[in-house]
């Protein structure tokens, strides 16, 4: 099975000088390549259903929101909540209404247990020490919102022509495609990533990281990311080939993180 890993970004111009995509095995980094944006993404995905095998590609938006606001806005399932965000997104993204928040005279929407900020998947996270940020917040250091509200939109259009998307579709068997949300901080491990310094000692620590690929996965933080999340995936590569959709419903309707097994 390739394993894939590609750092998204939302930028309105489309994210080319942002993405990265990586490719590992188990052990060894394959390659980080950048250029691609979030259309070229799409043309590279669906590619992969014409591999001579199974590939399994991590990506670092939010593949779902707070199921109490999908509820509120007719939604009773993730491809629902995908066509709202195709459909809504980019008056979200333009106007900020509550609750989001992160532009520009926006606040952060007071504690709601009835209204919680993090969905289920993200409450797991951070009960493992990890700290993903809500996909309400579309702007400001760290926001994620932005790149999930228009990774969001893609879903429905990628799962139509055939790709998996987990945790609704199971592992592809022995050909196909099977899409799954990751965090790449529960793979860099504990380094500070706006240090170029530090991301370059990071690397050249690896191992799995041969030397004439350093210096393109320590560029950027992007690539970084990217790097580390591949290869993350990639140590676990027997069980991604394994998994099964979901049947709970909360996931079913909020989406799921895909997360290395604890102690790993």
């Amino acid at each position: 099975m390739r394993v894939l890993a590609v750092d998204w970004s939302g930028d309105a111009r489309g994210g080319r000088h942002r993405i990265r995509v990586a490719e590992a095995r188990p052990g060894r980094l394959l390659g980080v390549r950048g250029g691609l944006d979030r259309e070229g993404v799409g043309d590279l995905l669906l590619a992969l259903r014409n591999g001579p095998g199974p590939a399994v590609v991590g990506l670092d938006f939010s593949f779902g929101l707070a199921g109490w606001f999908a509820r509120e806005h007719g939604c009773a399932s993730l491809p629902q909540v995908w066509d709202l965000a195709a459909a809504d997104g980019e008056r979200w993204l333009a106007e900020c209404p509550p609750p989001f928040w992160g532009r520009a005279g926006t606040r952060k929407p007071a504690d709601d247990p009835a209204r919680p900020l993090f969905r289920a998947t993200e409450h797991d996270a951070r009960a493992r020490g990890l700290h993903p940020l809500p996909t309400f917040q579309i702007g400001g250091a760290g926001a994620v919102g932005t790149g999930s509200v228009r990774g969001m939109a893609l879903l429905a259009a990628w799962r139509s022509a055939g790709l998996g998307v987990w945790p609704l579709d199971p592992a592809p068997g022995s050909s196909g495609v099977l899409l799954v949300e990751v965090y790449p901080r529960a793979m860099t491990g504990p380094v500070v990533k706006s240090s170029p310094r530090a991301r370059g000692a990071h690397v050249a620590a690896d191992r799995r990281i041969p030397a004439d690929l350093r210096e393109t996965a320590a560029a950027t933080e992007d690539a970084f990311d990217a790097a580390f999340a591949a290869l993350g995936m990639a140590e676990h590569v027997d069980e991604l080939a394994g998994l099964r959709a979901l049947t709970d419903a909360t996931a079913l309707l909020e989406g799921a993180m895909w997360l290395p097994p604890r102690g790993s």
